[in-house]
């Protein structure tokens, strides 16, 4: 997921911790981040129906405590998860991104409707249909073809296969994100 503008959470020092937190109070003064203000907060309006239940989702993966809202220690904890986590880490955020329904596993209609969703938001194309995309990554890791991804079969298999690695990885990236809000931080802070 890269590093934004040159940035990891280790060179986040006091100043810039507080510019964070600066900028995050400034867009939710109340300290909680709803749903609303999270599509605000990076500019997303007027979504189809699937961009929607995708933004939705990511909203809810970092609401940790499932409070309905993300607090300060939530959208740290996503910053960091973008700027620093392992594949691990990313991984498992990944699969919960894409377990929309929360069963535990994944079906080829919730990872096509995100991979769409995903690839609507982002406005790029790609080589590869989502269709297609979908069929590669359960032609590839549902080992016991019952047409569902468990948390271990998605890990294992994306982990053993480094194109499947690389296209979930670019497509998750959310560093652009990042360097939005750090882009953003700098301006201000070079206003006062």
């Amino acid at each position: 997921m890269g590093n934004a503008s040159g940035v990891s959470v280790e060179e986040l020092n006091a100043c810039e911790s507080h510019q964070w937190y600066r900028k995050f109070m400034s867009e939710c003064p109340s300290g909680q981040l709803t749903l609303h203000e999270f599509k605000k907060f990076f500019g997303l309006k007027n979504l189809s129906d699937s961009s929607n239940e995708y933004i939705t989702t990511l909203f809810n993966t970092f609401d940790i405590n499932d409070d309905g809202c993300i607090d300060f220690m939530e959208y740290v904890a996503a910053l960091s998860l973008v700027l620093k986590g392992g594949v691990q880490q990313k991984l498992r955020w990944y699969f919960k991104l894409y377990d929309v329904d929360g069963s535990g596993s994944i079906d080829r209609d919730e990872l096509l409707l995100i991979f769409k969703a995903i690839r609507a938001i982002n406005g790029t194309e790609q080589e590869i249909s989502a269709e297609e995309f979908t069929s590669l990554v359960f032609d590839k890791i549902d080992l016991n073809g019952d047409g569902v991804l468990s948390l271990e079969e998605f890990m294992e298999g994306i982990q053993a296969d480094e194109m499947l690695l690389k296209m979930l990885t670019q497509t998750l990236d959310l560093s652009h994100i990042v360097k939005k809000i750090y882009s953003e931080m700098c301006s201000e802070q070079q206003l006062t």
